[in-house]
Order: C-alpha cells, then sequence, then structure tokens
C-alpha cells in the first residue's frame, strides 16, 4: 500500500461512525474531498495523505505523536499545521473567534505551499458543504455550528481565502471565491 492508502484506511477507521456537523453524511467524505481538491494541485502522495488525516488529531482521540509514528515527520508537521487548539476545557462557542484567528496568523506566517494546499482542499471543501446547505436550508444552517453568525463566518472564509492567494492559478482558487460569494453576496 502507498502512504496514500494506509493514510485513507487510517483515517476511515479514526473518524468511523462520525457525520459531518448538522447532517448524516459519513465525516470521512470530508477528508476523502479534501484530498482529492488537493490532487487538483500536487501529485505528491504524502500532501494528500496528509490532507486525508488533517482532522485526525482535532477531531478524534488519536495524537499528533501517533501520526508522526505511522506517517513521518513530514506528514505529521502538514497536520499540525492545519489542527487546531480546540481547548476542550472551555466551550466552543467562547473560543470560535480566537480559534479562528489563531488559524489565520498561522497561515500568514506559513512558508510551505505543502500546507496552503492542504488548507485550500479543507476549506474549499467547508465551502461546498456551506454552500449546499445555504440553498437547501437557508439562514437555519448557521443553527448547527457553535459561532451562529453569517458575518463571523464570512469574516473566516475571506481571511483564510486572502491567505491562499499563493494558489491563485489553480480552479479550486476560483471556486472557492465563487461559492464564498453565493454564500455571502452582501460581504
Amino acid at each position: 500500500m502507498t502512504i496514500l492508502d494506509k493514510a485513507i484506511v487510517f483515517a476511515a477507521e479514526a473518524h468511523s461512525g462520525a457525520c459531518r456537523k448538522g447532517s448524516k453524511v459519513p465525516y470521512i467524505l470530508h477528508p476523502l474531498e479534501a484530498a482529492s481538491i488537493a490532487a487538483t494541485m500536487t501529485d505528491d502522495l504524502e500532501v494528500l495523505a496528509a490532507a486525508v488525516l488533517h482532522d485526525v488529531v482535532e477531531d478524534t482521540p488519536h495524537t499528533l505523536e501517533e501520526l508522526r509514528e505511522r506517517f513521518g515527520d513530514r506528514i505529521a508537521s502538514f497536520v499540525a499545521a492545519e489542527t487546531e487548539d480546540k481547548r476542550p476545557e472551555l466551550p466552543a462557542e467562547e473560543t470560535w473567534r480566537l480559534r479562528k484567528q489563531e488559524t489565520i496568523d498561522r497561515l500568514r506566517r506559513e512558508k510551505r505551499l505543502e500546507v496552503k494546499i492542504i488548507v485550500m482542499g479543507d476549506k474549499l471543501s467547508n465551502l461546498r458543504a456551506l454552500y449546499r446547505d445555504c440553498l437547501q436550508c437557508g439562514d437555519k444552517l448557521w443553527d448547527s455550528f457553535h459561532q451562529k453568525d453569517p458575518a463571523a463566518h464570512a469574516w473566516y472564509y475571506w481571511e483564510v481565502g486572502e491567505t491562499l492567494e499563493c494558489l491563485s492559478e489553480y480552479p479550486a482558487w476560483e471556486e472557492y471565491w465563487r461559492l464564498y460569494r453565493g454564500i455571502w453576496p452582501g460581504e
């Protein structure tokens, strides 16, 4: 098996039984979609493996050290760059803005194109889901989030998109902004 195959199996087991927020869609489809998007920008199997694994540390009991042991330093460093400090001891609603600002600040300092590709895969996958849900549910879609203000989400995705401008030559970049404008047309 390739490193990507191993990452897919590991992520599928790690996210087994989990669903996307506010839906019955199996969670594993999100990291697979993120990797599929990343594959439009690179054929580096370690980058694609990290895209598949990007939420494992953040959303499952698995640790960064475990990923390092199984997949190596490079993949673990990519996942670490994409992992939020969720501060489980505090209510998610109280830390949402801080966590998102930390993500934006990390991305602004990030020099590795590989990390930006993984982030684009993750965030474009999220925007695709938000756009679909927006069409189906309207403003009710925000009720399933810790942050219920759509303007706060617009701020976050705008700032993330700005940090990914180095990817503007790729179709994923154009799709990102097209979906952004579809979700938040007045922003």
